[in-house]
């Protein structure tokens, strides 16, 4: 992999993610140059301003398009991705794309082809693999220490902020699912964990009594074969009441194998905050704000990481200066790569067709599947 003598790095989207990221970027010493952009000046140059970024625009076609630009973090809402990712390959530039590589199936197989012919070192943003415990878990899986996996069993719970606030931004609801959206995370640990394993089939079942009227739904629990096998649970619900202590994500999984067993409690409930003040909300983004008080927290349980005297520390630091090591010293990274991403998003869109279908899904499935109905 060929890398870089320094990077001139090119932030598309201001946002949360774009904000930690870019303050990230700005201490690492590799980072030449910086550049901003954001559709919402408003939004964008404030932090372009505090950073004192070397540029800002609303344009990202100007932006990627910067002679000083080799590197491109698009960190865009989830629906936006298509577009400056294109963009970045385009070029021939480094990338890195939040999750999940796009929110529709012909656009994310479009992203990989291009990344593909193209040549380009792309990652997708999946902070939890540079967790402690999940990177210790993947070495004692890869050293055969509980035999051959035969059952993998997940369940994530989700404060129901994330997909208020996650919806409301846009009108283009359709694929904005508690799969596609978060459990994508979960589901991309297992299938980490699991690697070398290929699924074949999916169940799934859906329920929407609280968030349908905001055009998604509340909880999805499916099951997956692999080709050897294994049977692989993956269940998530997102829908948990604004007050539940959980600010964003709590996680559990059972690895069974046939010599052991690792048995994975990420919860967070270990780590207890109650007060009489009132509680900042644990997921923050623009024009959100919870519709009522909290008082409790699970301390931890904001999946990027926690701030000490105004620094993010915690795994999305890791996962960002990590990147930037890999490409100026092309060191391996746990980071996932496209091709991870798209099957990711093809894999959890099978878990919400089969629901809407009521019945199983043969895998893998073409992106055009989604499109017939």
């Amino acid at each position: 992999m060929k890398t870089l003598e320094s990077i001139g790095l090119a932030v598309i989207g201001c946002g949360t993610m774009g904000r930690i990221r870019a303050n990230l970027a700005r201490q690492y010493p590799g980072v030449d140059w910086i550049g901003l952009c954001d559709r919402k000046r408003e939004v964008g140059q404030p932090l372009a301003d505090e950073l004192r970024a070397d540029f800002f625009t609303t344009d990202a076609r100007e932006l990627i398009a910067r002679p000083e630009v080799n590197a491109v973090m698009v960190l865009t809402d989830e629906n936006q991705h298509t577009e400056p990712a294109l963009l970045a390959i385009e070029a021939g530039h480094k990338l890195f794309i939040e999750k999940p590589l796009a929110t529709e199936a012909r656009e994310s197989a479009q992203i990989l082809r291009e990344i593909t012919a193209a040549g380009v070192d792309a990652c997708v943003g999946y902070t939890q693999r540079f967790r402690r415990r999940f990177l210790t878990v993947k070495e004692r899986l890869s050293n055969g220490q509980i035999g051959d996996v035969h059952t993998v069993m997940t369940r994530a719970m989700m404060n129901r902020m994330v997909p208020i606030a996650t919806i409301q931004k846009t009108t283009q609801r359709h694929n904005l699912t508690p799969m596609v959206v978060s459990g994508t995370h979960s589901l991309d640990m297992s299938m980490w964990l699991m690697e070398g394993k290929t699924p074949v089939s999916v169940y799934a079942r859906s329920t929407d009594k609280v968030l349908g009227e905001l055009g998604t739904k509340d909880s999805t629990f499916g099951i997956f074969t692999m080709d050897d096998g294994t049977i692989f649970s993956m269940n998530i619900s997102w829908a948990l009441p604004t007050v539940w202590p959980g600010s964003v994500y709590g996680l559990e999984i059972g690895i069974v194998g046939t010599k052991g067993v690792i048995d994975i409690e990420d919860t967070h409930r270990d780590l207890v905050l109650a007060t009489e003040e009132k509680l900042p909300a644990g997921y923050t983004t623009e024009g959100y704000a919870p519709p009522m008080e909290r008082h409790v927290d699970f301390l931890t349980s904001y999946p990027p990481g926690d701030v000490w005297r105004k620094q993010l520390w915690g795994p999305m630091r890791d996962e960002t200066l990590s990147w930037f090591a890999r490409i100026m010293l092309g060191v391996e990274t746990p980071h996932a790569s496209a091709a991870d991403g798209h099957r990711n998003l093809l894999m959890t869109m099978a878990m919400d067709r089969s629901a809407a279908l009521g019945r199983e899904i043969e895998l893998p499935i073409e992106p055009e599947a989604f499109y017939l109905d």
